[in-house]
């Protein structure tokens, strides 16, 4: 068994190849013309309009399962640990209620219609194992999706600002929205968001498995092989802003 697992389950994770590669969801064209600032403003409001479907609706949800599978008895420091698993995840919570609003407020102030559109199969499916994961799984499991969805959010994010061109005074409303979207999502603050997920997700995996148990990190490289997977397929294709746009029916 690799030697991270016994530290960092997430070390072992990230070092680890999956059956579509991480660059997939990081890397996506969709989000190679985000950097560009080449998307069309009709994709990124088919974008908005699913992300919004996952953040007002999927991720509260997930979060309160999640919060709901946290013990109240035992140790000690368990309980510490447990205190601390709640503040974060109320943290999510709050953090999603604002996001929501700023989803709207980027789309208004930018003229993105994002009430237009059709919910994708991919979106179906990404709320769908959120729900699953949030259910059945256990406390860890549940702590280690979320932290991998976050962590995939933030590495795709810095990707988008890594190719951005200097600012021109000649760029659109849909160039503004996108510059204003990224910057929301590669701030220190958030990148130290992820990291607490992270610590919080590795220290209930190391609370439950002393010593590397088979199963229960095989368990993990399915959740984190498949939030790559389901996080590739939540960005837009090219001509979906097309077949999904409510108005054509």
């Amino acid at each position: 068994m690799h030697s991270s697992v016994e530290g960092r389950i997430t070390h072992h994770l990230k070092d680890r190849s999956t059956p579509r590669p991480y660059s997939a969801a990081t890397q996506h064209v969709f989000l190679t013309a985000a950097g560009t600032l080449t998307l069309s403003p009709a994709r990124l409001a088919l974008w908005l309009c699913q992300d919004r479907i996952y953040a007002a609706h999927a991720y509260p949800r997930f979060i309160g399962l999640l919060i709901s599978k946290i013990p109240f008895d035992g140790p000690a420091v368990d309980e510490e640990l447990n205190r601390e698993t709640l503040a974060l995840l109320t943290i999510c919570l709050q953090g999603v209620i604002r996001e929501v609003a700023f989803f709207e407020g980027v789309a208004k102030e930018w003229g993105l219609d994002i009430n237009g559109w059709i919910e994708r199969k991919a979106t179906r499916d990404y709320t769908a194992e959120m729900a699953r994961v949030a259910a059945v799984g256990s406390l860890e499991e549940g702590l280690v999706f979320l932290w991998a969805m976050e962590q995939v959010y933030l590495d795709a994010w810095k990707y988008v600002k890594s190719l951005f061109p200097p600012r021109s005074e000649s760029e659109d409303s849909t160039a503004n929205a996108i510059r204003q979207l990224t910057n929301n999502w590669t701030t220190p603050e958030f990148e130290e968001f992820v990291e607490k997920v992270e610590d919080l997700a590795n220290r209930h995996f190391a609370r439950h498995h002393h010593g590397p148990s088979y199963s229960a990190v095989r368990a993990m490289e399915s959740i984190w092989a498949r939030v790559v997977e389901l996080e590739e397929m939540f960005w837009p294709e090219d001509e979906e802003d097309t077949r999904l746009s409510s108005r054509a029916f």
